[in-house]
């Protein structure tokens, strides 16, 4: 028993020589290629097996045939083990240039390309998350893209627009002051017809880059979605009767919302208002209301003849104001206003044409 233990101990001080000189190669050499690497392990390996392997022959006192046939043997292993190493390093280091060069492509292209040629697992996972980075950067830029685009296009509408009762109002005012207008009550009438619609459009401005700045702050409070639709409709009921449109909101159930009532009164009055105003006279705009399956789903149908396929995935974007035939007076910021101010409810909400026109729902989560 004690002759293994002092064999045992030899072996470890000689191995353990040869595994604190590979440590300290390592981290002389920790800034090369996993190549080198690779091939001061295998000599490690080697040399720590050689080491021991001498150190217990000293020992034991082998004779010098038999030394030399053990450091024969060995010295043939680590041969091939740094030969094999080297290759193995080799091939490693042609997948990471291959993984360089196609991420130095990323960089300057924009679109990164998986390599073909199999790689070791860590190199195949490093490629996957590359190539789902450079999915996600193309959908970000495609989303920048039209952000961009829907700015570039609500600029210019904003410009029309405001331009348009300004001019009027410079004209109004200058008729005024030349003393040339016969009836100055009208123009004061119109004048303030004007100054309201500029004040409707800068409020919705306002809110508009509320919601997208994340300031829009909302204090819920548990009510009846009845109370909520009933104020909506008390609110349109002029404009509808002004355009000859039938409103129609009966048998709305009372279910429980907890939502901002101020604002979700605003989200269904721009959406009556866009229903009312795109709907011919004898037409009829209804509103619905349902649960589905732990939500709460609001509808407004009209009658405007429905919206093209092509448009409807742009109905709720910024700006957006479709056809000339369904141009309202605005800057097409009530659409936006309504989908951020659902999504800030945690909702959603969407269009879809039906028989004679559009549905715009809004999913709601219920109260728990």
């Amino acid at each position: 028993m004690r002759d293994l233990l002092l064999i045992a101990l030899y072996a470890l001080l000689g191995a353990g020589a040869a595994g604190a000189l590979g440590a300290v190669a390592l981290r002389i050499l920790r800034r090369r290629s996993v190549a080198v690497f690779l091939a001061v392990v295998a000599a490690v390996a080697v040399f720590a097996m050689l080491a021991g392997t001498l150190s217990v022959a000293w020992a034991m006192f082998l004779s010098s045939h038999d030394l030399g046939v053990v450091t024969m043997v060995v010295a043939v292993a680590a041969a091939v083990s740094l030969g094999t190493a080297l290759l193995l390093g080799r091939q490693v280091v042609m997948r990471c240039r291959e993984l360089v060069g196609a991420a130095r492509d990323f960089g300057e292209a924009g679109t990164f390309t998986t390599p073909t040629v199999p790689a070791p697992a860590e190199l195949t996972a490093l490629s996957r998350e590359l190539a789902l980075t450079s999915e996600r950067l193309a959908a970000s830029r495609e989303r920048e893209r039209a952000l961009e685009t829907s700015r570039r296009e609500l600029v210019a509408w904003i410009s029309h627009d405001l331009r348009t009762p300004l001019a009027g109002l410079r004209a109004m005012s200058e008729a005024l002051e030349d003393g040339v207008v016969t009836d100055p009550a009208r123009y004061h009438r119109q004048m303030r017809t004007e100054v309201d619609r500029l004040n409707s459009m800068v409020g919705d401005l306002f809110e508009l880059s509320r919601i997208h700045a994340g300031a829009l702050s909302l204090t819920p409070t548990r009510m009846s979605l009845y109370d909520l639709v009933g104020d909506a409709l008390a609110g349109t009921d002029a404009l509808a009767r002004e355009n000859g449109v039938r409103l129609v909101g009966d048998g709305i159930a009372p279910l429980p919302v907890e939502v901002d009532g101020k604002e979700m009164t605003r989200v269904l009055s721009n959406l009556l208002v866009n229903a009312i105003r795109h709907t011919p006279a004898d037409g009829t705009v209804a509103i619905a209301a349902e649960s589905r399956e732990g939500a709460v789903v609001l509808s407004v149908t009209d009658a405007c003849g429905g919206i093209p396929e092509e448009d409807l995935p742009r109905v709720f974007d910024t700006g957006w104001r479709g056809t000339q035939a369904r141009t309202p007076p605005g800057a097409g910021l009530g659409l936006a206003i309504v989908r951020g101010i659902v999504e800030a409810h945690a909702g959603h909400a969407n269009v879809r044409n039906v028989s004679g026109g559009c549905r715009f729902e809004l999913t709601l989560p219920a109260p728990a």
